[in-house]
């Protein structure tokens, strides 16, 4: 960020947190080894998406929960399974497609259930560990596949699928820790927050085969993370997640910095980001440490999802 002007910073609010009755402090997880070892991880929560009627989902990583938390900030587990699920969308079935770390990409009833399977593989081989997803308004799945990669194993993957064809196009495999993304309004190039990269990557799109030439769109400050989760307003100013320094950059189409959206909570681990409201004009993010749901107002309205539930 050495390179910009200080951005304006503003301020989030706290909206909900997950009730005491639902953290689980003494629970075991692979997940909890792998990444936060000799912690104690009661939640960590991802995958912020809304529904029709103003329902909110979040996932729960390391304990394989998915919740749906009303307009009176009721919170509910609708999924509760052997897996590690990550970002969400719905997709063209109406159904909450899943980002599972474990199991790759699976598909759940908004109304609650067990997970179902998607795609677990490519070819024979199993994924890395996937991350996030995103569809364009051609119906095609856009999706990260991070595992432990970073600068010491520049191997990660993003990936575009077709529901319709079930071809699946691999558009880079060297990502440093591929996670949140998105298209730009013109569904001409995706953006990849590259976490261990300390940065967002932009990947000019084709209709077939490999990407085009890879840039760097912009670089974050340093830190003990990085960029992960994104979002894109209609004026296609581009919001990005800093999950190690408590806080939302925003820069407009040409990265150029705008604001930043600083956490008012003791955590400082922002990973995802949706816009909701009747306006879509509230951006809500998970504080993934403290298991808060923060907010804040923006002028712009988020961009207006692929699908929502049927």
């Amino acid at each position: 960020m050495s390179l910009y002007p200080p951005p304006e910073t503003r301020r989030c609010d706290v909206y909900t947190r997950i009730p005491e009755h639902l953290k689980r402090y003494d629970a075991s997880s692979e997940w909890i080894a792998a990444n936060k070892p000799g912690q104690s991880v009661p939640s960590f929560l991802e995958g912020p998406l809304f529904d029709g009627d103003g329902n909110l989902f979040v996932t729960d990583i390391p304990h394989g929960r998915i919740f749906r938390i009303d307009e009176q900030g009721g919170w509910e587990i609708i999924a509760d399974y052997d897996g590690w699920p990550n970002g969400m969308r719905f997709g063209p079935d109406g159904l909450l497609w899943i980002a599972d770390y474990r199991h790759g990409l699976m598909t759940l009833d908004p109304a609650g259930g067990e997970p179902q399977p998607l795609l677990t593989h490519v070819g024979s081989e199993r994924f890395k560990g996937i991350n996030d997803l995103f569809f364009d308004h051609r119906g095609r799945l856009y999706f990260t596949d991070q595992g432990q990669t970073g600068l010491q194993d520049p191997s990660g993957r993003v990936y575009r699928y077709d529901p319709d064809t079930r071809r699946l196009d691999r558009l880079i495999d060297n990502g440093i820790s591929p996670n949140g993304l998105v298209t730009d309004l013109e569904e001409k190039a995706l953006f990849v927050a590259m976490t261990r990269g300390n940065g967002v990557w932009r990947i000019p799109l084709k209709d077939d085969g490999p990407a085009g030439k890879v840039g760097l769109f912009v670089p974050l400050a340093g830190g003990v993370s990085g960029a992960d989760g994104l979002a894109l307003d209609e004026a296609g100013n581009l919001f990005v997640c800093d999950a190690g320094n408590g806080c939302v950059w925003v820069f407009d189409r040409y990265g150029q910095p705008l604001w930043r959206l600083l956490s008012q909570t003791e955590g400082r681990t922002l990973t995802n980001l949706t816009f909701g409201g009747p306006d879509r004009k509230t951006l809500y993010m998970t504080e993934s440490a403290t298991g808060t749901i923060l907010t804040i107002d923006m002028e712009v309205p988020g961009r207006a999802p692929t699908y929502l539930s049927c």
